[in-house]
Order: structure tokens, then C-alpha cells, then sequence
């Protein structure tokens, strides 16, 4: 057997591969943060600088920076990007030509899901986006004739000789590469691209040095992209506080990314730690009992005790903090974790073992990166990372042991939309522009009604903003789907929890009008009756009138001014100056977005209102204290008028 080739320049790698491999390179790269930026790019460049020589790319999720707009929004996130990412950040420029709708003749990506909302307007990216399961992918993925693989990995030297770790993605390529093989298909040449600050995790994402054919070890390595905290508005915590409830002590959870997401994981810290405060708040907001009496059924309101095993595609910021909370901790052994403590003594009927969180990839904040190295460091057992047929679905040899590990489970997603029959939007619109993808939440919607006791738990915003007006989320109908009607199950706003598991059509339309926002009952009850599908004398209830923006201020007031429902709270990557400023800036970027708004624009050009606390620091962040001609003090103008309106 020859030696593994091994190269320390992304440009020298690309060369031999194209050599290697011809003028056709067909290659398979995971999603995310496992996606070797700079040999993308080298294959890309040379792909692009030779119109006899194509590269079709499978993939998902390619994280690219955000690129901001000249004005006030550039002023605000250019410093920011810079501290965050570093100079020696790279993008995937493909995933930019793609976003500029820019990417040569000679270039295909394929994508299964998309970075939310970024290439909506991206012609290539939407005619060549996939729809598929995320467990569906490397099965689909098998028969494309995928000739090469690359993935960012970590790389540890052993007494027994080099090891590797698949550490953020293990999630498809072991998947593909056993679908490919049972296939009868040629196994691809597997590049591993080592980055010294990804965390070397053992279990299931370790494989030996002759599972890859190349290493590529970079000089020097960009810093892992890690995602920005987006705050947690009122909202959101006051959905986040219905959901935490449906949670029952022992169980299983998966959860993923963004801002309800985030608002659930505090409030089930906010029910362990302060369990007071976290009744308190519930109680304000569950005026009819809806939510505490769900919570006797399917989930509690005491703090954990057993505590949670999480299983979850993702592993996101949460589960650091539900971890640190004493809530993550419910522990399970799988074969393989078993022979490993075997083998190294540390199996004993008195010690605990076993791992408690199980997960296909992670993303998140630098700190979720090193706490998942620190915790690998001192409890090797407790995270395992493997496969996505692992993790998502029930079905092959792990069905039994799975279906044991998730009892109790609740699957939180989140969606755009819903229906007030139960069918939920969460990946694209109707007239077929993609948003994002389907990923894995059928799998685990579909997996949660597999489960004797597991439940599906749909979280969205009753209502969104655009164009100066607000919208309900909440639809009679709507031209896509996600998640389809039969489906149904739990379904969270803001204003409590609809349970419409196995409930008649009117019975559905009843439980999703009661958490609805109030400003859209009349005209959806109605839509509903002339469908015939609401009783002609059904009467909407007083106390769901209620269900109003100050509804919501007015219940939480006490536990916001308490500073029990923060901003950030999973932390933040920015400066205090830059949170004050974070309001100001949607403020302005609402109003600019229609006539009204842009009206209260011109009167605040001239009236900006009296100057507050901490005006002159958020001035000097945005370069603006001291302005140099007329746009910037404009500019100026309009942020003191911001800074002194927003709430």
C-alpha cells in the first residue's frame, strides 16, 4: 500500500486531485462548519480558470459572512464581522458567485438546504436545489458518481499511529460511503483536511488513518466559522416558556437553532433554577390554564430531577447550557460506548457512564466548540457523535436501543407558518422558492408519532412584520407544505400551546384559533365557517381577545424587570454598546421599509427627540461622533433618532 499523500497547501491538493481524478470532478462535501473552505475554493479557481474542466458539487449549508449594505448598516457590522470571523476568514466563493447569480458554465452545486433565506433570489441555487430528507441524502447521494469526498476533520497522533475524527460531520459521510458500497459503486478518493482547533471527538465520529486517501494540513488555518447570538425578543420568551412546559422529567429532547430555540432552552434553566420565577411568568401568561394542564399531561412544572438525554441532528448553544444547568443529563451506553469503557476499566455497576447528548453535526458559538472539547477531554463518553441514520429516523439495528434512549422524547422545530388544519411551512413558499430546506424535521415529526410517548412540537411567531404591516402566521391555507396535515401534533406561539394530536377538523381550527393572534380571530373563524369547516354558531371567547403584543408585555413585566428574561440568554458575541444599538437599527431598517415608516424618518430628521444614556459611545462606535460631510450626518441624524425611539 503506498503512503497517503499529504500536502500543506490547499492550491498544491487541488492539482493533484484534478491530475488524479481527471477533467470531471464530481465531489461530496458535508454541510456546515465540516466544509473545507480553502480546497473548495482551490478546486473552484481552477475549475473556473478552464472551460474544458467541470465541478459538481454535493453539499448543504455553506456558510458565508454576512455582506453588508453601504450606510449605517455597513458601519455597524463591518467591525463586528472582522472581530468575529477574523482578516483570515474565508468564504466558499461559489456559494457567493452563486448568491451574485455569478457562478460559471462549468460549476453545478447541488444544496439539500440552504443558509435561510440567502439565495432566494439566487436563479442557479433554486434550480439546482435538491428536496430530500436529510436521512434520504446519501442514499440519493450513492448513485451521482461522486469521485471525491472532502471533509474538514481532526487529527490526533496515537501510540497505535495517526487516528482521525469526523468530529462536527460525521452525519453523512459514513452513511454515503456504506450506501455507496452496498451499491456496487466506486469508493471515492476521501481527502481529510485537518484544522487544529476543531474538537477530536472519539465514538462514532473516530476512524482509523486509512479511511482517507489524502491529508491536506494546511500552514495556516482560518478560525472555525462560528454563528453570531441573535437576541430573544418578548415574544419569544413568552413562547419559550408555553414550550418548556410540555417537557417531562427523563425524557429525550431535541431542539435546534435560532431565537426560539434559544428562548426555550432559558426557559427550561429558568424551571430548573428558579422555579418560582418560571411559574410566575407561565402563570401570568396562562390565563385559562391551557398550558399547566397540558403540562400534567405530557410534560411538568417542577424543576428536572432524572433529568434529559438529548438526541438531536444538531447540537446547538443549548445543550452547553442545559448541560451547566443540571438539566442535560440523563445518561445511555450504546454498544459501542460499552466495549470502550470495557476496555479501559472503567466499567463498574457503581460508576456512571454512557453518553447524554447524541447528535449527527454541530454549529454553533466558539463556546460551544470548546466546551464539546473540554467535556470530550473530561467525560469522553458523554457526547456522541454519529451518523444521521443514527440520530433521525428509528428504523435498522438501533430501533430497539433508540426507541429506549428517547422515551418521553420531545421534538422541538421551528416553522414559518401554519395552518389552522395543522399543516406547517417551514422550508420554502408557494411559489416554490426555496428558503432553507426540509432537513430533518419530517424525520423527526414522523419519528415522534413512532414513539410510544414522543411528541412533535411545531414553535412559531403568531405574527411577523413586513411592508409597515403585521401578518398572521397563522393561515387558513397555504400553497406549500412541510409538514403535511396527518402529521399534526403540538403547535407553540407565543399565546400558548395547541394540542391537536388526533382531534377532528373543528377541533384543530378551535385549538389553533385560541393561539392565534386576536387581530386575526374574526377573519379566520370566518374563512373557516364558509369552508364548512367551523360550527356557523361557534363564538370565539373573550379571553382569547386578549392575545395581543401588550398582552404579553403586561404579564412579563415583573420577570423582565427583574432582568429574568434577557436580550442574549445564551450569552453574546456583542458589545454592550452594539446590544443598545441592535434595537436602534431595526427601528430604522422597519420604518425605511414603507411609506409611513419613511414619513416618521423625515419628521425624526428633524426632531430626533432628547438625547439619552449612552448616546455619545454608540455614536463613536458607528464612526459617527465627529461627522465629515453632509451623508454622514445625515447618517448621524438618523441614528440619534433611532437610539432615542427604540424599545
Amino acid at each position: 500500500m503506498s503512503a497517503q499523500p499529504r500536502f500543506t497547501s490547499a492550491d498544491d491538493c487541488a492539482r493533484y486531485l484534478a491530475e488524479k481524478l481527471g477533467s470531471h470532478l464530481r465531489v461530496a462535501a458535508p454541510l456546515g462548519l465540516g466544509k473545507p473552505h480553502g480546497l473548495l475554493n482551490a478546486l473552484y479557481y481552477l475549475t473556473a480558470a478552464d472551460a474544458t474542466r467541470s465541478l459538481t458539487l454535493y453539499t448543504a449549508l455553506s456558510l458565508v459572512r454576512p455582506r453588508p449594505r453601504p450606510g449605517l448598516e455597513a458601519r455597524f457590522l463591518q467591525p463586528f464581522l472582522d472581530r468575529h470571523f477574523g482578516s483570515e476568514a474565508e468564504d466558499p466563493e461559489y456559494a457567493v458567485d452563486q448568491q451574485r447569480n455569478a457562478l460559471p458554465g462549468n460549476v453545478a452545486v447541488h444544496e439539500f438546504y440552504l443558509q435561510s433565506g440567502a439565495l432566494l433570489h439566487a436563479a442557479r441555487a433554486q434550480r439546482d436545489y435538491i428536496s430530500q430528507n436529510y436521512t434520504h441524502v446519501a442514499r440519493d447521494l450513492a448513485g451521482q458518481g461522486i469521485n471525491l469526498l472532502v471533509q474538514l476533520v481532526a487529527r490526533r497522533e496515537t501510540a497505535a499511529g495517526v487516528r482521525y475524527s469526523l468530529s462536527c460531520n460525521p452525519d453523512l459521510t459514513l452513511d454515503f460511503l456504506e450506501e455507496s458500497k452496498r451499491a456496487g459503486q466506486a469508493r471515492p478518493l476521501c481527502v481529510a483536511v485537518v484544522h487544529p482547533a476543531l474538537p477530536y471527538l472519539t465514538g462514532h465520529a473516530e476512524v482509523a488513518a486509512d479511511f482517507f486517501d489524502v491529508e491536506l494540513a494546511p500552514s495556516q488555518s482560518p478560525r472555525l466559522f462560528a454563528v453570531p447570538r441573535q437576541p430573544v425578543r418578548l415574544a419569544e420568551h413568552a413562547l419559550g416558556l408555553h414550550a418548556s412546559a410540555l417537557v417531562r422529567d427523563g425524557g429525550c429532547l431535541q431542539v435546534g437553532i435560532g431565537a426560539l430555540s434559544d428562548a426555550l432552552v432559558h426557559a427550561l434553566g429558568l424551571r430548573q433554577q428558579d422555579n418560582a420565577a418560571w411559574r410566575r411568568g407561565l402563570e401570568a401568561l396562562d390565563g385559562e390554564g391551557r398550558t399547566r394542564a397540558l403540562a400534567g399531561r405530557l410534560g411538568g412544572l417542577d424543576p428536572f430531577r432524572v433529568g434529559l438525554y438529548g438526541a438531536s441532528e444538531m447540537v446547538m448553544d443549548g445543550f452547553v447550557h442545559l448541560a451547566r444547568a443540571g438539566i442535560l443529563k440523563r445518561r445511555s451506553w450504546d454498544n459501542l460506548a460499552l466495549e470502550r469503557a470495557a476496555a479501559e476499566g472503567r466499567l463498574h455497576p457503581d460508576t456512571p457512564g454512557g453518553h447524554y447528548l447524541r447528535g449527527a453535526f454541530f454549529l454553533g458559538s466558539r463556546e460551544l466548540y470548546e466546551w464539546i472539547a473540554a467535556t470530550e477531554a473530561t467525560d469522553p463518553d458523554a457526547i456522541d457523535m454519529g451518523p444521521v441514520s443514527n440520530v433521525n429516523q428509528l428504523y435498522g439495528d438501533h430501533q430497539a436501543l433508540a426507541a429506549l434512549q428517547r422515551r418521553g422524547a420531545r421534538f422541538f422545530n421551528t416553522c414559518m407558518m401554519a395552518t389552522l388544519l395543522g399543516a406547517a411551512v417551514s422550508d420554502g413558499l408557494e411559489d416554490g422558492q426555496v428558503v432553507s430546506g426540509v432537513g430533518g424535521q419530517y424525520n423527526f415529526v414522523a419519528m415522534a408519532h413512532e414513539l410510544p410517548d414522543g411528541r412533535s412540537v411545531l414553535m412559531l411567531r403568531a405574527t411577523r412584520e413586513a411592508g409597515g404591516a403585521t401578518h398572521t402566521n397563522i393561515r387558513w391555507s397555504y400553497g406549500h407544505v412541510t409538514i403535511p396535515r396527518h402529521l399534526r401534533d403540538l403547535v407553540v406561539t407565543e399565546y400558548g400551546v395547541a394540542d391537536l394530536r388526533g382531534k377532528s377538523d373543528s377541533e384543530c381550527i378551535e385549538a389553533m384559533l385560541a393561539i392565534c393572534d386576536a387581530r386575526f380571530l374574526d377573519a379566520l373563524a370566518a374563512e373557516a365557517k364558509a369552508h364548512g369547516k367551523l360550527a356557523p354558531g361557534f363564538a370565539i371567547p373573550e379571553a382569547w381577545r386578549r392575545h395581543r403584543p401588550e398582552y404579553l408585555r403586561e404579564a412579563l413585566r415583573p420577570l423582565r424587570d427583574e432582568g429574568r428574561l434577557p436580550d442574549f440568554p445564551l450569552g453574546s458575541d456583542f458589545t454592550a454598546v452594539e446590544q443598545r444599538l441592535l434595537p436602534a437599527l431595526e427601528w430604522l431598517k422597519t420604518s425605511a421599509s414603507h411609506w409611513r415608516g419613511r414619513l416618521t424618518l423625515l419628521r425624526a430628521l428633524y426632531r430626533p427627540g432628547a438625547e439619552r444614556d449612552g448616546e455619545a459611545e454608540a455614536l463613536d462606535r458607528m464612526a459617527l461622533a465627529a461627522p465629515g460631510n453632509l451623508a454622514e450626518r445625515l447618517q448621524r441624524r438618523l441614528l440619534q433618532a433611532a437610539l432615542r425611539r427604540a424599545v
